[in-house]
């Protein structure tokens, strides 16, 4: 949680000698950790060259980052809420790591400032007094709540010979865990280059949202004349475009709330407009197979509600056989694959059946899976995610640039 206004940390980035050329996802070492301590909600960000005194520090406390360090975002956050303590990254070969982060009280930051300088060219300084050392672990938990999978946290040191392997980890890390087939092994990698090229030219996440919501509208409108396969086509890139938008904004730390609002609510509304078009395409109306489709869309995202506001976690977290099931449920993505084979057959109208029928056998699978949790909380059982239970193996994501699964 952010401190208020008036106690709100300022911060130092502390500049050491890293190569110049360096750029993680378009920005520089030292750009993105003042992108990173703005985001946490520092107000007063400097950067300190290595004879540069700072004087004294504004505010109640103080955040102190090595620009050599490439930091997990969750870091600098988990950070922010833990005072007198100093990040410690594991040290490599040539002496790279030790202190590279800290937030400590106003009065203590000359000599936190000491400890990262000294840190920076080699050495291994003992920390001041009443300073806690945290390793990474200790600051942010494993387990992203909010990307539905573990991934700890990780400093690298910003190198050019590491700035691919870099980039790759950040991007893995922004992918979630659990999510449907399409989104999880076939757009990885194309969005991964995508991604690269949208950042090193500067284009901004709301820009790829804008051409996302008229790839939707287009799509419908195409549906609703019948135009199928032109419709699939904008539909399909439209999908491609919500991965790549959202990743955008992840590495390039520009998520704001304004495209978090623009991205999800395109993503939970179109839907079952789609649908509605499609039937209109083929019949000229609404019939008994595009009602199932466009009623079970919306039974099943209540479905998910329900159990998000009764259990406390998303039911595609809850057992292994959820996260399964979420590859390939009732949603866009499959539901897109269907009418896509339907269409490609020369029977669009078949490829809206198939989609009722998966629409119904999916409302089917949540129901139960509803009554199964209700169940087992009535018997004293407690309803978790299965990656965070005792004994779970969830593995490990792979960087998306070296065979990774999203």
């Amino acid at each position: 949680m952010h401190s208020p206004a008036n106690s709100a940390p300022s911060a130092w980035i502390v500049e050491t000698q890293h190569a110049p050329e360096v750029r993680i996802w378009g920005l520089t070492p030292s750009d993105r950790q003042r992108r990173l301590l703005a985001r946490a909600g520092c107000e007063t960000i400097r950067s300190l060259n290595a004879d540069d005194d700072p004087g004294d520090a504004n505010g109640r406390s103080v955040m102190l980052v090595r620009s050599d360090a490439i930091l997990d975002e969750r870091l600098v956050q988990g950070l922010f809420a833990a005072q007198n303590t100093v990040l410690v990254a594991e040290v490599e070969r040539g002496g790279w790591g030790g202190p590279v982060a800290a937030h400590v009280e106003a009065p203590r930051a000359a000599e936190a400032l000491a400890t990262l300088r000294r840190a920076a060219t080699g050495e291994q300084p003992s920390l001041p007094a009443r300073l806690r050392a945290a390793a990474p672990n200790d600051i942010s938990p494993a387990y992203s709540v909010k990307l539905r999978k573990f991934d700890p946290p990780c400093v690298y040191p910003a190198r050019l010979e590491n700035a691919r392997e870099i980039e790759d980890r950040l991007y893995a890390a922004s992918y979630k865990g659990v999510t449907d087939l399409i989104t999880k092994w076939l757009w990885p990698r194309p969005a991964a280059e995508v991604v690269r090229l949208l950042a090193r030219s500067g284009v901004k996440p709301n820009t790829v949202t804008a051409v996302s919501w008229v790839l939707t509208v287009a799509a419908g409108v195409l549906f609703w004349e019948g135009a199928f396969g032109l419709g699939l086509v904008c539909g399909w890139l439209m999908t491609f475009l919500d991965t790549v938008d959202g990743k955008l904004a992840r590495v390039t730390l520009t998520s704001s709330r304004i495209g978090h609002v623009l991205d999800h609510g395109l993503d939970n509304v179109h839907p079952p407009f789609w649908y509605l078009a499609w039937g209109v395409g083929l019949h000229g109306g609404v019939g008994a197979t595009t009602a199932i489709v466009v009623i079970g869309y919306l039974i099943g995202r209540g479905l998910e509600a329900v159990f998000i506001l009764t259990f406390k976690i998303e039911t595609h977290c809850w057992r292994p056989i959820d996260s399964l099931f979420r590859t390939i449920t009732a949603r866009r993505n499959p539901n897109l694959i269907l009418l896509t084979v339907g269409a490609l057959g020369g029977r669009p109208d078949l490829g809206l059946v198939m989609v009722a029928i998966w629409t119904v056998v999916s409302i089917g699978f949540h129901i139960e899976r509803v009554a199964q949790a209700y169940i087992e909380r009535s018997r004293g059982i407690p309803i978790e995610r299965w990656d965070e239970m005792p004994g779970a193996d969830p593995g490990h994501e792979a960087p998306a640039g070296s065979g990774t699964s999203a």
